[in-house]
């Protein structure tokens, strides 16, 4: 497939650009200790990996954001940076640089990260979504990550199959629960099959409450108390939804793939899939992911048998004859090998006979009984 739709900028004019107050001070989050991270990164820190972050923009004023600096496009019209918090905090959760003496990293800390822009907003519309999502992939994005959800439009399930097309990663938030009976709509690009659906998970790696179980979800990630980066050189904590376990997915996407390159994107998410565990009832998938896991598991196979469809039969005009046996032909055929047989054996004994007679003469041999 070839998308040729033109990307265009989506004007929105000057945002009020008042981005949530940080702490300066923060400790190890649960996240962190539950996933050693440390031990994960001498295998991988995500390098060569680039990680598209589709969202409100990233302040990359931050200290462990600062490699963004030439890695930001706007959609929008209202720049690159960040005003409502929400781009900035997915950042850090998967890319976030290590820096010393501060108890937070990203997943994959050496991970390019890019920003794509599509909105001031914490929600995200189809139209801007899609073309965020097709400018990440022309960037050379090798995963993409969703954060906001969107409803079902023909243009976002395009781009998404074409992202996919392209061996793109895409993972994306399954969405919180939104009403009042406790449901909520289906969350796209979530829900569309091959993308990596993403719902939240407690400490204990149960489903939070708080994460829908009417999208499909194919693994769990931290997304209750989550710490991270924050506008204005700051950090937020007791961050809670599925917007903040998508990234930690992203992340172990990324070291998946920099630790085994040459996995497509199926191969990618199988590995992600079958390594996680604890997953019991809706909206669970198939459980809490395993960073280490993901990336040293030596599994049975990394690609997905598929049993090949079963050979249609041959039209009657072109199923060879086979041959009636012709007896006489056979008898014939059988004669002339034992003949041949025959002839060989004889053959045989004239070579031993005439000379051992000619020694003797041609008298016959001389018997002698024992005594």
């Amino acid at each position: 497939m070839t998308i040729t739709t033109p990307v265009p900028t989506f004007a929105t004019g000057t945002a009020d650009c008042s981005p949530p107050r940080g702490t300066k001070s923060i400790g190890e989050s649960w996240a962190q200790r539950r996933f050693n991270l440390p031990e994960v990164w001498k295998l991988t820190r995500g390098a060569g990996v680039t990680v598209a972050i589709v969202d409100s923009g990233v302040d990359i004023t931050h200290p462990q954001l600062t490699k963004m600096a030439k890695s930001l496009v706007d959609l929008t019209g209202t720049g690159g940076g960040d005003c409502i918090g929400h781009g900035t905090e997915v950042a850090g959760i998967i890319g976030g640089s290590e820096i010393k003496g501060v108890p937070f990293a990203g997943v994959a800390p050496e991970a390019r990260l890019i920003s794509v822009k599509h909105t001031n907003k914490d929600i995200g519309e189809a139209e801007r979504l899609a073309h965020a999502i097709l400018r990440a992939v022309r960037l050379g994005a090798d995963v993409i990550n969703v954060s906001v959800k969107a409803y079902d439009q023909p243009d976002l399930k395009k781009v998404v199959n074409y992202a996919l097309a392209q061996d793109v990663v895409i993972v994306a938030a399954a969405g919180n629960v939104d009403k009042d009976d406790g449901t909520s709509a289906p969350a796209y690009p979530a829900a569309y099959p091959g993308v990596i659906s993403v719902g939240s998970a407690n400490p204990d790696g149960t489903r939070a409450s708080s994460s829908s179980t009417t999208t499909p979800v194919s693994v769990l990630a931290p997304g209750v108390d989550i710490t991270s980066t924050s506008p204005g050189r700051a950090y937020a904590e007791r961050l809670e939804g599925t917007s903040f376990a998508a990234p930690y997915v992203a992340g172990v996407a990324a070291l998946v793939r920099a630790r085994h390159p040459g996995l497509d994107h199926l191969a990618v998410q199988r590995r992600i899939r079958l390594t996680a565990g604890g997953g019991a009832g809706a909206g669970t998938g198939s459980g809490m992911i395993n960073p280490l896991l993901a990336v040293s598991a030596i599994l049975p196979s990394e690609t997905v048998a598929i049993a090949p469809d079963e050979a249609a039969p041959l039209p009657a005009d072109v199923i060879p004859r086979v041959p009636v046996e012709d007896s006489r032909g056979i008898a014939i055929a059988a004669w002339v090998a034992l003949v041949s047989l025959s002839l060989a054996v004889l053959a045989v004994l004239v070579r031993l006979v005439i000379p051992l007679g000619r020694r003797r003469g041609w008298r016959p041999a001389r018997i002698e009984s024992g005594g």
